[in-house]
């Protein structure tokens, strides 16, 4: 299926549920599209959750779901070894993570030790368990959430860990419009969202998803784009109100996920306005504040905001 009409008719079937929400189902897609991993923020009751599941559904693709709590052990996520007597060996016993869709649910009320078990998966798309490295489902994507509001009894994820994620993704309340609808339409099922009783339907499959990941490649960049990329990166690593800024690796997800955005735009080349698009959702979770711009009541947003005006855009 061409990208074009594979996009076309995944939002088709996301919207029987998801709505009012264009910008976050358009930037889920994209990294879906470029291979990357997605990080859902935004307070419980706003379909984080079902916007994953709905986008596993509409692909006929294997999911699993872990929620994410203090107790969890790296082995609960990853997997272990069973002693059989009979073999008098040890079989490898794989975990949920051995799926096309994860989803970590309140990521951040997992300890750090277990948050780790998802670093190697989410790079190198291998687990590595007793010295064997065991290959993970392809396509593999991790989408993971948590409550910003809620911070008790939660822990940070480190920037080694959220710089894993090609997005963060804000998910806010929907528009009084939207909000009527999902009331109207929604009511009757008591809260028990499910896409296949929403009459969600597979349109693709692994397949599908691979040849357009390919389509994404080959989508074309002008060297004056890189240039504008290059220039906005560096210059969070030189501005006053953040101490850390961006990686190399943020400049490559930017231009993977604006690639994305092109295709959905039906162009076939990236122009300054995908990197525009893509450009909060993609660093503002990898540059941490100044102490001076936290004092000020600053946020990483209004920071990168201010830094993207004053980069001249090519023609």
């Amino acid at each position: 299926m061409p990208l074009a009409e594979l996009y076309e008719a995944l939002r088709q079937e996301i919207t029987k549920i998801i709505y009012g929400q264009d910008q976050v189902v358009d930037l889920a897609l994209a990294a879906l599209f470029s291979s990357g991993h997605v990080l859902l923020e935004g307070p419980p009751g706003v379909a984080k959750t079902l916007l994953v599941r709905t986008i596993a559904a509409a692909l006929s693709l294997d999911y699993r779901r872990v929620q994410m709590t203090p107790d969890l052990l790296p082995i609960d996520i990853s997997g272990s070894s069973i002693y059989h007597t009979e073999r008098h060996a040890f079989e490898f016993r794989p975990g949920p993570i051995f799926t096309n869709f994860l989803l970590a649910d309140e990521i951040n009320r997992a300890s750090a030790r277990t948050q780790s078990a998802l670093l190697e998966a989410m790079q190198e798309l291998s687990v590595t368990y007793d010295g064997i490295t065991h290959q993970l489902p392809e396509p593999f994507i991790t989408f993971a959430t948590q409550n910003p509001v809620e911070q008790e009894g939660t822990y940070p994820l480190p920037l080694a860990q959220l710089d894993r994620f090609m997005f963060k993704i804000v998910v806010a309340y929907p528009g009084a419009t939207d909000e009527e609808r999902i009331l109207r339409e929604h009511h009757a099922t008591g809260g028990l969202s499910n896409p296949e009783r929403m009459r969600v339907v597979p349109v693709a499959g692994a397949a599908d998803l691979l040849s357009a990941r390919e389509t994404i490649r080959q989508t074309h960049i002008r060297e004056e784009v890189i240039g504008y990329v290059r220039r906005l990166i560096q210059a969070t690593r030189v501005h006053d109100s953040l101490s850390v800024g961006a990686s190399p690796r943020a400049g490559l997800m930017l231009l993977m996920g604006a690639k994305s955005l092109a295709r959905f735009a039906g162009r076939d080349f990236v122009i300054p306005d995908d990197i525009k698009a893509g450009f909060l959702p993609v660093i503002s979770h990898r540059v941490v504040l100044s102490p001076p711009a936290e004092l000020e009541g600053l946020t990483a947003d209004m920071v990168l905001r201010d830094l993207l005006d004053s980069i001249d855009v090519p023609r």
